[in-house]
């Protein structure tokens, strides 16, 4: 089996939501399998730490969940046009897997979400991209031969996945930004699956 991971963090369960639609893509291409997790919240206070597993959702992403991933699909909600600090914070971590090349070759996809119809969510796609073009991986989006995307009228964007909740409950996704979700997750399955076959 080619584990995806599925990394995100989510303040109010939009993010999440669209997390689980990445997942429902990924388990759709035969012989892989969706591996989701999150990342703890960053504190302003130095001492404070979250504990070593949630206390309810997937667990925490470690470092061993992306060296053993086939792919990646990275999740954030928009902060300012950029991804959340939680997110970050857990990349900034990666130096070790960067020095040894393990992300390497790896296809990588992206999603978010806002609040605002124009909250910055291809600026926070492309940031969340940048450190993976660090690590080498191939980074793919959603192309226009997937009809929803041109059809949205909610998120959705080539850079990848997204979800605008400015009109109804944050974690109540559309059908097209479910559409796109699922989409994205297949499309990196199905490439993770090609690279592992070759």
């Amino acid at each position: 089996m080619n584990d995806i991971l599925v990394v995100y963090y989510s303040r109010n369960g939009a993010t999440a939501a669209l997390a689980r639609e990445v997942c429902r893509g990924i388990d759709a291409v035969a012989g892989c399998n969706a591996r989701l997790r999150t990342v703890p919240a960053v504190s302003t206070t130095i001492e404070a730490s979250e504990d070593c597993v949630p206390a309810d959702g997937p667990p925490y992403a470690t470092l061993d969940d992306l060296r053993e991933c086939s792919g990646l699909v990275l999740g954030s909600p928009t902060r300012f046009g950029n991804m959340a600090a939680a997110l970050k914070y857990f990349l900034d971590g990666t130096s070790g897997l960067w020095l040894s090349g393990d992300l390497a070759g790896k296809p990588a996809g992206l999603f978010t979400s806002t609040s605002t119809l124009h909250g910055g969510q291809e600026s926070t796609l492309l940031s969340m991209a940048l450190p993976l073009l660090h690590h080498g991986m191939l980074i793919t989006g959603i192309p226009f031969t997937e009809a929803a995307i041109s059809n949205t009228q909610s998120g959705g964007t080539p850079y990848g996945a997204s979800h605008v909740s400015w009109n109804r409950k944050a974690d109540s996704l559309s059908d097209d930004e479910k559409q796109l979700a699922a989409a994205l997750g297949s499309r990196i399955a199905g490439i993770a699956a090609k690279l592992a076959a070759a």
